[in-house]
């Protein structure tokens, strides 16, 4: 039988069970989420702008084109469409509406449609769009209806419905009241069936008013966390970039629990991971002969007959006083459960209390949600304020999910701030530090070296101040993670050669050089002797007198434990101290046959060896 410990740490069941199991069940938004660019294509969108910059298309080309290789990386089961309105030709599902260009329906991402994205770029992608679909009148009413059939064409199940509107016109319509009146009919049906509709309003000559006429036709903000619109339109590529991202990376809760603060008071909470570490994608195993991803199963069989077991025959055991206790896995995952998930609230402490060594794992953020219980951003907007003027945290169990065990954890608070242009900088909200037990913390002792001089002290600490910079997570990208999307970017999209990738997080030793001076080499001066030469080879090390000939390591002895140790052994149930190779070591030298090798089985086997 297999161990306990072993199937407490790591089993497949287990986690699959977990998957489910997340007290925001209910709460849980299932489904794919889908994305539609509606993008105008009349001649103002074509005009380039001053000193050489692209014009608004060529933009949004390029947003397009980012959102696209985005999705195909992170989540490449999303939907995502391009139509174009105000075109002389016509192209859609029944050819129904005039002067609406389906570009892409809606559907997931591929290289076929980068590609074609990359067409639409530059002078050439403008003379392409003007051969294609060129400039005709504006029915923003009929492109929003075409956009409702193709979400009406898909069967698959959504959970979020966005359309962007990409436009450099506040009047498309130039006053004619019937086509504004059929836009703001055809935008409240949409907004009625779910659909969020978000305005991407590009510079022009003159300024752009939103309250014209798209302050009807755009969707509210879904809530306080999202960005208001923005009454500036954007000039440059960068600022689109950020408020398209900031509208279409959508945020999903790792889990919605409830924060108990006392008897009959309890709030709903979201937990959010603010930073998560970007790796690469595991990689599909595929069949060789057809391409097609292979699934793997997994089946367990008796180690003696060789007989497949069922699930119901498969028992948990584990060694407890010098006898097997055999358990089923319901009175395992019983034991497991500690609690149902949720934060209970402890007490609160001074912030002084909390210190840096406390930090043993990335913390998450919290925040109220409004929509699963009435009250909750009341209520948590009152604690996170009084926590933030008595400058204290509070301490909290929170257990994650059920068949986990709870972790103690701090909240500390978080006030918001915004910048220029009421754009929220950081939310508030409460930061959940995952505090340490008693048994998570050693006590060290530091190796003694020689201690820095005064003088040693104060040049190294020019140097430092000489070297400082302000630090910005997001100027700095991993440049394995980028070589390797460019590697298959190239052989998706059929490129010569993949694009260069900068490696930011090298030092600029020559501006180092320029900063520090002289700096550099009086640190030296006092530091190292005269006659020190850090590039210079170090001795070669002589070998010892009894090296032997070989000049090889020297084989390790082999451990061998006798009948009697084993006997012992056997009677106090302390097998398991042993190393593996000296188990099999005592299984060669008692004649034991043993099927497998892991730990275990080569317990039971000399178990029943010694035993008989």
């Amino acid at each position: 039988m297999a161990e306990w410990n072993a199937y407490y740490h790591n089993d497949d069941e287990a986690e699959e069970q977990e998957e489910g199991d997340e007290s925001g069940g209910d709460y849980k938004i299932t489904g794919r989420d889908s994305l539609v660019f509606l993008v105008d294509a009349s001649k103002e969108m074509f005009i380039k702008g001053e000193d050489g910059e692209p014009s608004n298309f060529d933009m949004t080309m390029q947003v397009v084109r980012s959102v696209y290789t985005s999705k195909i990386i992170s989540s490449h089961r999303d939907l995502v469409a391009l139509v174009f309105y105000g075109t002389e030709q016509s192209k859609n599902p029944r050819n129904s509406f005039k002067h609406v260009y389906v570009h892409h329906d809606l559907d997931e991402p591929g290289a076929k449609r980068v590609q074609d994205v990359d067409a639409l770029r530059g002078e050439k992608g403008a003379r392409l769009a003007s051969e294609t679909m060129g400039n005709g009148e504006t029915s923003l009413g009929d492109a929003l209806w075409c956009c409702a059939n193709l979400y009406s064409d898909i069967k698959l199940r959504l959970s979020h419905k966005r359309l962007m509107i990409f436009t450099c016109r506040d009047r498309p319509h130039e006053g004619d009241s019937g086509k504004d009146r059929q836009a703001r009919t055809k935008a409240s049906d949409l907004k009625e069936t779910g659909v969020v509709i978000d305005l991407m309003h590009l510079m022009k000559p003159g300024g752009f008013d939103v309250s014209l006429f798209f302050c009807d036709i755009i969707s509210p903000p879904e809530d306080e966390s999202e960005l208001e619109l923005q009454m500036e339109p954007c000039g440059k590529l960068e600022d689109l970039q950020n408020r398209v991202r900031a509208k279409e990376q959508k945020k999903r809760a790792l889990a919605r629990l409830s924060l108990c603060l006392g008897e009959g008071m309890n709030v709903a909470v979201g937990v959010y991971a603010t930073a998560v570490a970007a790796r690469k994608p595991t990689p599909v195993r595929l069949y060789r002969e057809t391409n097609e991803p292979v699934r793997s199963k997994t089946r367990t069989f008796h180690t003696q007959t060789g007989s497949l077991l069922l699930p119901s025959e498969i028992k948990k055991a584990q060694m407890y006083g010098k006898k097997q206790i055999v358990m089923e896995k319901d009175e395992v995952d019983a034991i497991k459960k500690f609690d149902d998930p949720g934060m209970f609230l402890i007490g609160f402490k001074p912030m002084e209390k909390l210190k840096v060594h406390h930090h043993i794992r990335p913390s998450v953020f919290l925040y109220p949600e409004e929509n699963q219980v009435k009250g909750s951003s009341c209520v948590f907007s009152a604690l996170l304020t009084k926590c933030s003027e008595k400058n204290v945290f509070a301490v909290c169990r929170y257990t994650s999910r059920r068949n986990t065990p709870p972790r103690f954890v701090a909240l500390v608070p978080q006030k918001e701030e915004v910048e220029e242009g009421k754009i929220q900088i950081t939310p508030p909200g409460f930061n959940v530090i995952f505090l340490p037990y008693a048994d998570d913390i050693r006590s060290l002792d530091p190796p003694q070296f020689p201690s820095a001089s005064d003088i040693q002290v104060d040049k190294m600490k020019e140097i430092v101040s000489k070297l400082r910079f302000r630090y910005r997570m997001d100027a700095f990208e991993n440049p394995v993670l980028q070589q390797h999307y460019r590697n298959l970017e190239a052989l998706a999209l059929d490129m010569m050669a993949p694009e260069s990738v900068d490696d930011l997080i090298m030092p600029k030793v020559e501006q180092m050089d320029r900063r520090l001076g002289p700096l550099v080499q009086e640190f030296k001066d006092l530091v190292y002797p005269s006659d020190y030469n850090p590039e210079a080879k170090p001795a070669a090390k002589r070998k010892t007198a009894n090296a032997g000939g070989g000049g090889g390591a020297e084989k390790k002895s082999k451990v061998e434990v006798t009948e009697a140790e084993l006997k012992v052994h056997v009677q106090n149930g302390t097998l398991g101290k042993l190393t593996v190779p000296v188990l099999k070591e005592a299984c060669k030298q008692f004649g034991v046959c043993t099927t497998g090798t892991k730990k275990q089985e080569l317990i039971d086997a000399l178990v029943a060896r010694l035993s008989s």
